[in-house]
């Protein structure tokens, strides 16, 4: 990818300097500054808040609420949260970030043009850097499934070494989504140009009880594809086609992001969404027989071991 530096196989990446950006969140309606920050050795992502001093583990035995998007919290403290966070994880993970600090003064990452484009940008103008430390990834060893009662699904599998491929299918019927599927081998320069653009989207029926539910208050056509039956209200239209699969696809990057690792494997879905794709590391993780690290052993200090919760 242009800007992100190619490190070895296995080594720790770090952001090479801060870097800082403002906007709306998406369904707090909460004007945010964000930044990024080259992150301790072995530390992994973390989100602190600085409006109340609380740091909050970006993993996926942290995840509170799968409403609309992937929120992060702390037990027993409600006021610890940090919402929206998928878009910036996907960013991090296909620019190779290993430890990172993400920054914030309010309850929710912003939204920016409702994609993972301008968190890829910020990425690239602070650059990347090699970190101490050695990088262990997650080899899935025997296929893992979860499902919900509308028929969806998603499952990892064993892949070929030492990649992450993904393939996901949705539908909408009677609207101007449809039926969509896309499959994409994840690397940087892949992200970057199949996935990162494509913006989050919702059904205009579904905008007002949204809003009364204290969600979606920041949401617009400037930050998210709004699909009316068969129209797109955008008067811009769509960036591709099939942006909305490919949305869906960027969304399972960030949330798998949150096993705090690498996966090696193969992932594939249909209609899954934040709370599929939690549940889904959640059973990977309860099974210890269905993963391992691959990759050298690190010290004890810098082992970001998941937590099935």
């Amino acid at each position: 990818m242009d800007g992100f530096a190619q490190l070895p196989l296995g080594r720790r990446r770090r952001l090479a300097a801060s870097i800082s950006c403002r906007g709306v969140g998406l369904h707090s309606g909460a004007s945010i500054t964000l930044t990024l920050r080259p992150g301790q050795p072995g530390q992994g992502i973390v989100f602190h808040r600085t409006d109340i001093d609380v740091t909050i583990p970006a993993r996926h035995d942290h995840v509170v609420d799968t409403r609309l998007c992937t929120a992060l919290g702390l037990p027993d403290q409600k006021e610890a949260r940090v919402g929206t966070v998928e878009h910036v994880m996907a960013a991090l993970a296909a620019a190779g970030i290993d430890d990172a600090v993400v920054e914030l003064d309010g309850p929710e990452v912003p939204i920016l043009d409702g994609s993972a484009e301008p968190f890829l940008f910020l990425i690239q103008c602070a650059g990347t850097t090699e970190q101490p430390g050695t990088l262990r990834a997650i080899e899935v060893l025997k296929t893992v499934r979860v499902q919900d009662a509308q028929g969806g699904w998603a499952e990892l599998e064993p892949g070929e070494e030492p990649f992450f491929d993904a393939a996901l299918s949705i539908e909408f019927a009677g609207t101007a989504i449809g039926t969509q599927r896309f499959s994409l081998r994840v690397t940087a320069d892949s992200f970057r140009e199949e996935l990162a653009n494509a913006r989050t989207f919702t059904l205009a029926e579904e905008v007002n009880h949204l809003r009364s539910l204290g969600l979606a208050q920041g949401g617009g056509l400037h930050n998210a594809v709004v699909v009316d039956g068969p129209l797109v209200l955008n008067p811009g239209g769509l960036r591709r086609p099939d942006e909305f699969v490919r949305h869906k696809l960027l969304d399972v990057v960030g949330d798998l992001a949150l096993a705090g690792h690498p996966i090696h494997g193969r992932f594939t879905g249909h209609r899954s969404g934040h709370a599929l794709n939690n549940q889904l590391l959640r059973a990977l993780f309860a099974d210890r027989s269905a993963w391992r690290f691959a990759g050298a052993a690190i010290p004890a200090a810098e082992t970001r071991v998941p937590v099935a919760a």
